[in-house]
Formats: C-alpha cells, structure tokens, sequence
C-alpha cells in the first residue's frame, strides 16, 4: 500500500476505549495517533492496550484542535454520525490521511469539523463505540488500498487467485540539452 495514515480521537476520557483504539491503530499499521483535547490517565490505557502500542508508533497529545500539527499534505477526515458525511463504503480514502473520532458521548466540535477535509460516516443505526468505529475505519481503508483476492461469488466457492503483479517496461528520462524545444 502507498502512503500512510494516522488516527485520532477529540476528548475522549474513558481509557479503556483509547487503549483499544490505540491497540488497533498498532495492529492496522498507522504511522501516529492523536489525541486533541483528551483527559486520560496512561497508567489505565495500558490495561486495555495489551500491545503497548505507545511504545511502538508515535503518541501526539494536542490540547486543542488550534495546536493539532499534520504532516504537509495530510488531509484530515472526520468520523461522524451526520446527514452530510460521506457513507464510508462510498468514500475514497486519500494517500495521506489523519482520522479523527469524536468523544464517546457527543459528537465532533464544531472546530474540528470545519477543520476536516472530509467528513464519513459508518452507515449504522446508531453511534458505536470509539474503538469499534476506528477500527471499522482503518479495516476499510486495508480493503480499499490493498491487493486482495476478490471474493468468491457464492458462500461456497474459493477466493480467486491474484494475478501476478507485472511490471512494465523501463521508462528512460533524458535531459534536453539546453537550448532544445520541449
């Protein structure tokens, strides 16, 4: 897969669903994790993330959506139950990508959606819990950006095979010599 993504939650306080959250992030390959706005104790995230995932990609604690800083050409999607979002099996998922997640009992601020490129939704009935969401996000990003067998057309048949990747013939760049028309 080519680019990379982080992810990242709007003041979250329960540290059982940011230790998941985090968990999953590690396991799902993303390249940061943020918070903005957060009250938690790290001590009771470690509980639930038994990966100690801290240690192993880098932990961004923002105290607000002003001082949040994304890598040049990240564009940052918000994860939101709401009627103008993009249903999440429709949406394009961009190269370089930071996620965002609202609280567990309320939604994104107001901020922080205008400071979104995109917002998406999960097309349920109601709101699911924070690590559940993103982790559903991250999952459809692996299938949308990765190279997968498609699936068999009954509940019985086999994944067909990938084809073998083919690489083309070498592209030659040369220099014009100064002076010569492009």
């Amino acid at each position: 897969m080519r680019g990379y993504f982080g992810i990242g939650v709007e003041g979250i306080s329960k540290p059982m669903n940011l230790g998941n959250l985090l968990r999953s992030a590690h396991a799902f390959g993303a390249s940061f994790f943020f918070t903005v706005d957060a009250g938690f104790n790290p001590r009771e995230v470690k509980l639930s993330d038994t990966a100690d995932s801290a240690q192993h990609l880098p932990l961004y604690d923002f105290g607000s959506v002003g001082e949040l800083l994304l890598p040049r050409g990240c564009r940052m999607v918000g994860v939101e139950l709401a009627e103008d979002a993009v249903e999440l099996p429709s949406f394009h998922h961009p190269t370089a990508a930071a996620y965002i997640l609202g609280p567990e009992r309320g939604s994104l601020s107001q901020e922080v959606a205008e400071a979104c490129d995109s917002l998406v939704k999960i097309p349920t009935k109601f709101c699911v819990n924070v690590g559940v969401a993103g982790a559903i996000v991250m999952y459809d990003r692996l299938l949308s950006q990765g190279r997968f067998a498609r699936r068999p057309v009954t509940a019985r048949g086999s994944p067909e095979s990938l084809p073998s990747h083919v690489h083309g013939a070498p592209v030659l760049r040369r220099r014009k010599a100064a002076g010569q028309a492009r």
